[in-house]
């Protein structure tokens, strides 16, 4: 069954159209065509009649005429054919057509009258020869059609399964037409994004391979500083430093997930909500000693099918960027069935952060704080990965509120 939307719908279409309009062309010409035989061969056959019987009729002589034919003069006209305005007209009687030709001379008025004339069938015969024409034209355009609309749209059909499926060679490549032409193009371009997309892949996966050894080499060293550093000055940055290689480390590891194919299928479900509530803890820190509270509302619980670093990754990259470019006031981390809120009262995003969103087009007044946007940008990636969304909207009393809304299929209940 082919889509309400598909092409061959209104190639079918123009067929029929064609073929309508065309039909009613020929019929209507083939209408004055016959119209006017007909009043060319009634004429003059009536006026040969005239011609023969008036003179026969003024001598007295009688005037034998064809089977049909009837010549009346005076008072041997019919009352019904009486009235009848000079030259040529038709006229029924008893349900009868006749064709009446009506004059007068010096002897007064006559007519010549045809009872029946073969042109009538002849005419009907013509009719309906093209009704039947008419019917099997427009038949013949819709198959026409179909049969046109199969040939132009099947290949494409066939094209755009292939690049939907992600098949390395396309078909209708050898073709020298101009599906050949679109198919060698989105064979180019498929292969170029191919060779980008593995590019990228293996940048990802070798960088984040190659940073591990020395995150992990300083985790370690600032491990040792922490337990053994009997100095404040020693142990406060040696903590930084383990903070910072640990969320380095975090982050590797979401690019090398990142980097691989999405089968969220394959996953075991994680819960998103315990998630939120052990991120929120986590950054109790960031806001100790700041006129800023920090709390995670909402009982929901809910599980996803994904990798746990994608979404710790996103939940606490929200958290943290709310944390960190919010003065005063609170950041509110809330749960609800199949969505996490972190919304606070912060000055906004500015410009720049808006243009990573994918929102930059629109003017937006903003005196939000400085960034780039970067972990933005990544939670952007791991929501797309994910096949969740991401919205942003600014909060009515200032401030701005992210929503990462997880697909219902990757919601389990």
């Amino acid at each position: 069954m082919r889509p309400a939307s598909s092409l061959s719908r209104p190639i079918v279409g123009a067929f029929i159209l064609f073929g309508v309009v065309l039909s009613l062309f020929f019929a209507v010409l083939a209408a004055l065509v016959v119209e006017g035989i007909e009043v060319h061969l009634v004429d003059e056959r009536l006026a040969e009649v005239e011609k023969w019987a008036r003179p026969r009729a003024a001598a007295g002589l009688p005037a034998d005429l064809p089977a049909g034919l009837r010549f009346h003069r005076g008072d041997d006209i019919p009352l019904s054919l009486r009235a009848l305005p000079a030259g040529v007209s038709e006229a029924e009687v008893d349900g009868i057509g006749l064709h009446v030709l009506a004059g007068a001379d010096e002897r007064g008025p006559y007519v010549v009258v045809d009872h029946e004339s073969d042109y009538e069938e002849i005419e009907i015969l013509v009719y309906s020869m093209f009704a039947a024409f008419f019917a099997g034209f427009v038949t013949l355009a819709l198959f026409l059609g179909r049969f046109v609309g199969r040939r132009i749209v099947t290949p494409l059909r066939e094209l755009a399964d292939a690049v939907g499926q992600g098949a390395f060679a396309l078909p209708h490549t050898e073709r020298a037409d101009e599906l050949g032409t679109l198919a060698r193009a989105l064979a180019a371009h498929t292969r170029e994004l191919r060779e980008y997309l593995d590019r990228e892949r293996l940048f990802t996966g070798d960088v984040s391979h190659e940073l591990r050894t020395p995150l992990t080499v300083i985790m370690g060293a600032a491990e040792i500083l922490v337990e053994n550093g009997r100095s404040p000055a020693v142990q406060a940055p040696a903590q930084r430093i383990y903070r910072a290689a640990q969320e380095a480390t975090e982050c590797v590891t979401v690019l090398l997930v990142l980097a691989r194919a999405p089968q969220l299928a394959l996953f075991s479900p994680v819960s998103v909500n315990e998630i939120a509530r052990r991120e929120t803890e986590r950054y109790q820190a960031m806001v100790t000693g700041r006129p800023v509270t920090l709390r995670c509302v909402g009982d929901a619980a809910f599980r996803i099918c994904a990798p746990a670093e994608l979404c710790v990754s996103a939940i606490a990259n929200l958290i943290r960027n709310a944390c960190q470019y919010t003065e005063q006031g609170e950041v509110t981390v809330v749960i609800e069935p199949g969505r996490i809120t972190v919304e606070d009262t912060g000055r906004g995003l500015p410009d720049a952060v808006r243009q990573t969103l994918g929102e930059g087009a629109r003017p937006i007044p903003s005196s939000g704080s400085a960034g780039t946007g970067l972990g933005l940008s990544l939670v952007k990636r791991i929501c797309e990965y994910l096949g969740a969304s991401l919205v942003y909207e600014n909060r009515p009393s200032g401030g701005s509120r992210f929503t990462i809304i997880f697909p219902v299929t990757f919601t389990p209940s």
